[in-house]
């Protein structure tokens, strides 16, 4: 299972720090997904040397104009284990583009229907279930995203649609642990085995995508196989 975050500076804590706590929670890696003003510096074999951990590179595009947003999206496809869109204005921009990999947390400044569900399942886009505010909020705030949340399980579940699960950490404090998660999933509806598939997805994602980087892809069930010559 794998965790979303953002290190500082797009966060409080240093990627090793929400790496090392990270682990301690039973976590296999963690996908630093800090937005593009806000890249963070580390040395990811160190860190996974020293917490047995996966550190994975992706990033979350902010912006409201479409066509900036394309244009990174081309830019860092290559370059990221993960790209996810900031959701809100570019919801439906973010889920018609086979290219990106997570629409993050598309309640909070947005909404999901029904299209926007069959775009994301037409076209490989996770639909972050960002547990956030639900863990950091409460009163009227928190209400509402639970209500945001429980539309967004229906209709994922109704058009079968790919999603991921976190916590959305912007520091060690705000890491929780798959079983926190699993019992804020319950208030929205899911079960155990939805959660643990949400965080799973990170690492499902992180791996299809270091595959497709790799010298020896070409194309999905297309690679070069290597052969010692013949002495």
């Amino acid at each position: 299972m794998y965790e979303g975050v953002h290190a500082h500076p797009d966060g409080e804590a240093t990627v090793a720090r929400l790496a090392r706590t990270a682990a301690e929670y039973g976590y296999d890696g963690v996908v630093v997904r800090n937005h593009g003003d806000a890249q963070a510096t580390y040395d990811a074999d160190r860190i996974e040397s020293v917490y047995d951990i996966d550190v994975a590179s992706g990033i979350e595009i902010r912006t409201d104009d479409a066509g900036q947003a394309s244009g990174l999206i081309g830019n860092y496809r290559s370059k990221r284990d993960v790209v996810c869109v900031h959701g809100g204005d570019l919801n439906r921009f973010a889920v018609e583009q086979a290219k990106v990999d997570v629409l993050a947390h598309p309640m909070r400044d947005g909404d999901v229907n029904h299209v926007l569900a069959k775009a994301a399942a037409e076209n490989g886009v996770h639909l972050e279930f960002n547990f956030g505010r639900v863990l950091r909020d409460d009163g009227g705030p928190r209400v509402q995203a639970i209500q945001g949340l429980r539309k967004l399980r229906e209709l994922v579940e109704q058009y079968d649609v790919p999603y991921v699960v976190s916590a959305d950490a912007s520091s060690h404090l705000d890491l929780r642990g798959p079983r926190e998660l699993l019992a804020v999933g319950a208030t929205v509806g899911f079960d155990r085995e939805a959660i643990e598939t949400g965080l799973s997805a990170w690492g499902d994602i992180v791996t299809t995508n270091r595959q497709r980087r790799s010298e020896t892809f070409i194309e999905p069930g297309v690679r070069i196989e290597e052969h010692e010559e013949d002495a």
